[in-house]
């Protein structure tokens, strides 16, 4: 009988490892405080995008979000920006994989993206209010 549990039973990566890799999330994800921040208090040096369709965005999205389903996302929606421009993705929460279908499209158009991991229910469980309408 083993008396590892199932938590310690796969060793934990070694620090540099640890380390390198929680490191790397940064690139590729930003929290919904600090989105929030942003748009508070600047700079405001990112597109946010609400990639959940028009009907879920018009009942209630972060001020300041665009309306950009993910499976619209294509280069002349997005030739307006320079090409260098930080595109922010959310959908509705940890439970769908919209942001990360959003942010794929938006990499293979070679647009820097992060996903704000969170979603709705991430900014709403932080205390943040949604306004609805176009």
């Amino acid at each position: 009988m083993s008396s590892a549990s199932r938590v310690s039973a796969i060793p934990a990566a070694s620090s540099s490892a640890a380390l390198s890799y929680f490191e790397d999330q940064f690139r590729y994800e930003t929290d919904c405080w600090d989105v929030h921040d942003a748009l508070s208090n600047g700079p405001h040096d990112f597109v946010l995008l609400d990639v959940r369709g028009t009907e879920k965005y018009q009942a209630g999205h972060v001020a300041g979000a665009l309306d950009l389903a993910h499976g619209k996302i294509i280069a002349a929606k997005l030739a307006h920006y320079p090409q260098d421009t930080l595109f922010v993705v959310y959908c509705a929460g940890p439970h769908c994989n919209g942001a990360a279908r959003a942010a794929v499209r938006l990499a293979q158009l070679g647009r820097p993206v992060k996903v704000m991991p969170g979603g709705i229910t991430g900014w709403l469980d932080e205390g943040f209010t949604l306004v609805t309408g176009a």
